[in-house]
Parts: structure tokens; sequence; C-alpha cells
């Protein structure tokens, strides 16, 4: 991610969050659902590989990281067909080695090796029992990755552009070109993404590392993966942790109502906080400093400033900063500082660095075309790439595609429902109900199939004021994934408790290096963070 947010205290990308524009969207097509017997003969050149493992000398990466690649089919139902290679990395195990433990840092759209490579640090205490492993899925980083090419961001803006005019019929012709530009520039990789392809891939993985079973740590959309992957291959779970867990039965219009509200309640903490303070940009009032914040986001929708990337500043792109920012307590000040220079001398600086790709800019590449295969260059990742896979992603394991009519009619009524429950965020969000118009319809394995888990136990972790993922979906999930699942309650703020409370990350690692779990019901107290 370009710039490498996460160095940030507990910044784990959002399971639901759009990334930058209103809607980058991604080409989700669907993927097969349910997953085939492991040790099937066609698979075997995929499950018997052997990695090799070499210095990460193209990326900006600590001297102990080592990089690799695993090869999985582009089509697990043609497995003799076209190949694609994820981009992986590691730290060696300091001890003695119990196999590996393999990290999801969450989105949908965050490529592992990068955060591994800035964020390592912060797992260096599981190197006491394992090889610590992450990965680009599929679509994702250097691992064939989707982009909307040239025109999307255009495009997408001028598609919820015509929600606020009263023009649904000329949104829809808008995400349907988007959509268009998404299938077109992402290639053969765009029909063949989704979580419960990934966790197929990570099952090849896991073979690969020589691992009978799967030791897990997911964070954010990083859960559901896991859930996923729990549900396919239970009894290949080895010890699995979630933290931050996603939903795996809300659609995607309740996904983005929930997000809007949980971001708006982070950000009026964020205000309670500014206003005590003189460097505050929204000044001591309030009241008046929320209504600031909404003129200032209006203002720049309509004159966005220029930036020194070379684009712009509109107001939605400020949107998706400052909810980047709001993950956590310990950003507030920087947040602070970054609002006061947009706000006093039109410096973009500090809120670019929020934005979980920085600015974007237009992928001015050709349209993908032949097999995806091979890892990409570092430098050659589109610039658009996290938003494009979340959004495909998220449409892939998402059945729900209402017709042009109904979302005509609906659209006014969900704008409402939107801004009421965010005046900053709800626009922003709206466009979780919106992206996935003009795809095909999404896999429905994940809401039929991924529940009474027949696996080991599961970790859940779940805090309390997440504005991203927020606790139900914690005690939802564990409900429905049934007894394997133990929860978490971190009484904390921010979203994820690993990063930010020392109780959470003594317990998760408890778990994953010696097997011991905490009583299901737990918690762990905010001031123990």
């Amino acid at each position: 991610m370009l710039p490498k947010l996460s160095t940030r205290p507990a910044a784990r990308r959002c399971a639901c969050a759009g990334a930058l524009t209103l809607a980058l969207l991604g080409a989700g097509l669907p993927v097969a659902a349910g997953a085939g017997r492991a040790d099937h003969a066609p698979l075997a050149r995929f499950y018997d590989q052997k990695l090799k493992w070499a210095a990460c000398d193209d990326i900006d990466a600590p001297k102990d990281l080592q990089c690799g690649k695993v090869t999985v089919p582009l089509d697990y139902t043609k497995p003799r067909g076209a190949t694609l290679d994820l981009a992986l990395a590691r730290y060696r195990a300091s001890g003695r080695s119990r196999g590996s433990l393999v990290l999801n840092f969450g989105g949908p759209g965050g490529p592992g090796v990068p955060e591994l490579a800035a964020d390592g640090a912060e797992f260096m205490d599981l190197t006491n029992n394992y090889d610590v492993v992450t990965f680009d899925p599929r679509g994702v980083g250097r691992s064939s990755p989707v982009t909307c090419g040239d025109g999307a961001d255009g495009a997408s803006q001028a598609a919820v552009g015509t929600v606020t005019v009263g023009d649904p019929a000329a949104m829809l012709r808008q995400l349907k070109s988007v959509a268009d530009l998404c299938a077109r520039y992402s290639g053969p990789v765009a029909a063949h993404i989704g979580t419960t392809e990934a966790a197929r891939d990570l099952d090849v993985l896991r073979a690969a590392l020589g691992d009978k079973k799967l030791n897990y740590l997911g964070f954010s959309y990083g859960t559901r993966l896991g859930a996923v992957y729990a549900a396919e291959f239970p009894h290949k779970v080895g010890r699995m942790a979630l933290d931050g867990v996603d939903t795996l039965t809300e659609p995607l219009s309740r996904q983005g109502l929930a997000g809007a509200e949980g971001q708006q309640t982070a950000l009026d903490d964020f205000l309670d906080w500014c206003v005590q303070d003189i460097a505050c940009p929204f000044g001591d009032d309030r009241r008046q400093a929320g209504d600031n914040v909404v003129q200032l986001v209006r203002d720049l929708d309509r004159q966005p400033v220029a930036t020194g990337l070379g684009g712009q500043l509109t107001g939605q792109e400020l949107v998706g900063a400052i909810g980047q920012a709001l993950y956590s307590k310990e950003l507030w000040p920087s947040l602070e500082r970054a609002l006061a220079s947009l706000v006093d001398d039109g410096d973009t600086r500090g809120v670019e660095a929020f934005s979980a790709d920085g600015l974007t800019l237009p992928y001015r590449g050709r349209p993908a075309r032949g097999s995806a295969g091979r890892l990409v260059d570092p430098d050659d990742v589109p610039a658009d790439n996290l938003p494009a896979a979340l959004m495909a992603i998220n449409c892939a394991d998402d059945p729900d595609r209402p017709g042009a009519a109904r979302l005509t009619g609906d659209v006014r009524r969900l704008a409402a429902a939107y801004e009421h429950a965010s005046p900053v965020f709800g626009r922003y969000r709206l466009a979780q109900q919106l992206m996935c118009y003009g795809r095909p319809k999404g896999t429905d394995f994940i809401r039929r199939k991924v529940k009474d888990v027949d696996s080991a136990r599961l970790l859940l972790v779940g805090t309390r004021g997440d504005p991203a993922t927020p606790y139900r979906w914690t005690v939802e999930t564990a409900r429905r994934l049934g007894p394997a699942a133990v929860v978490l309650d971190n009484k904390g703020e921010g979203h994820t408790g690993y990063g930010s409370s020392r109780c959470v990350h003594r317990k998760v690692d408890d778990f994953l290096m010696y097997g011991t779990l905490p009583p299901n019901g737990s918690s762990c107290l905010a001031d123990e963070a």
C-alpha cells in the first residue's frame, strides 16, 4: 500500500471500508463454491510443490525477511489450465519451529508482503515458535493485481454524484461503465477472485509450507478468509485466531450502514477530543466543529485542491483518509495536525499519508491480456489495486444483485438512510450498496455453508469501540460458527485489538504459541491497552 499506513499503531484494513475514492469499483465475478478434495490427482502438482526462499531484493524490506512464491490454479475447476503465482514473505523461526503461522492483514485487497516488511516487529514474539508467513492474495499486490484502469475514478465519482442530483438512471449507466472497465483491465483473474478461491489458495500454501494443519492469524477481512477456510477445510485447521471479526451474513447494504454509523461515532469521539485543544482546526465549539467537517467535505467535492502527487484531493478522498485515521486513538494527534495543515494552508501531504494508497493517480497501462501468471514487479502494481481488489472481492462474495428497477426506486431512500447514519461518511459508504451493479452474481457459499464449523477451536476477538467491524459481528459470527468459536471481548477502542491492547496481544500469542485458550466470553479491559 503506497504509503504503508499500517506502520502506525493498530491500523488494520477494514473488511468493509471503501478505500480512497467513492467507488473505484472492482470486477467481482462469481467463483466456484465449495472445495474439492485437496488430494485429488489433478491438484497434486500444486500441493506437492516445494517453496524456494531468497532475500527480498526487489522491495524495501529488513534483511532477515525472505521472499518467495507459491503457484495455484487460476481456475480450480480446470487445474490443468492456467496458473497464478502468489507473492510470499516470511520471517524464520528464531527457535525450534513447530511449523508456519500465516498472517492476513485484512482488506480485502491488502497485500501481505509489504505489510509484514513494514510491521514485522509486531509479530516477532511468534517467531519463537513459528516461521511467520504472509502472502499477497490473488488479484492483490504482486499476485496478478486487478485494476479498473484509466478513467474509472472519474466515472465512479460521476456515478455516485448523480445520486445527489436525482438521476438514478444515469448513476446506473456510469456504474455499468465502471464494471466494464474493471473487467477489461483486470484480465483473467477477474473471473476467479473472491474468498472461496483465496481459501483454496491458503490450503495449497499450507501444504507447500509442509504443514499438516493451518495455523493462522487474520485481521478484519482476514477473519472472513479464516472462517471460510475453516468451513472448506475443517480438519486442516490448527490454531486460528480472528481479530476484528467480519460478518458472514449481512448484505453489503447493511455492512455499509454499519460502517457509516461506526465511523461517525469514531469521528464524534475524535471531535470531542479535538475541541479541547487550541490547535483544533474546527474551533472549540463542539456542535460547530461537526458542521465544519461536513462543510469542508462538501467544499472539496465542489472544488478539489491540487496535491503534490499531481492529482486532486476531493471531499470523498478526504473522507476515506479520515476513516483510516480513526482506526486508532493513537493517530488522533497526527490527524489533527494533518487537518489543520489542510484547512489553514491547503497542504494535503498530511491527509495523503492517511489515505490507504495515497491519492489515486490514473493507471495508464493497457488492458490485461492472456493468462495472469507470474508475479508482477513491485513498481508495476496499479495505483488503484487496493480499492479495485476490495470491490472485486466483496462483489464476488455477495450474491445480491438488485436489478435496475429496484435500485432506481430505492436509491433516494438509501441515500437518505446513509446520510442519516453519517452526514460525513454516508455518501462514501453508499458505494457498499451500489458497487456490485453490473457485475455477475457472486457466490452464496459464505452465507449458506460457513456455519456450524466442525474444526479445532477458533479464537475470535471483538473490540467494543471498533469503527469498522462492530462488536456484534463477533458475537453473531461466533454463534454462526458454533461450539468451535471462543470469544474474547476487548473493551477498548479502534479497529482490531492485537496491535493496541497488550492484554489481547498476550492472550492471542498464548493461544497461537501454547494452545492456551481464554474462557469463552472473557474480556480485556480498556485500561489494559
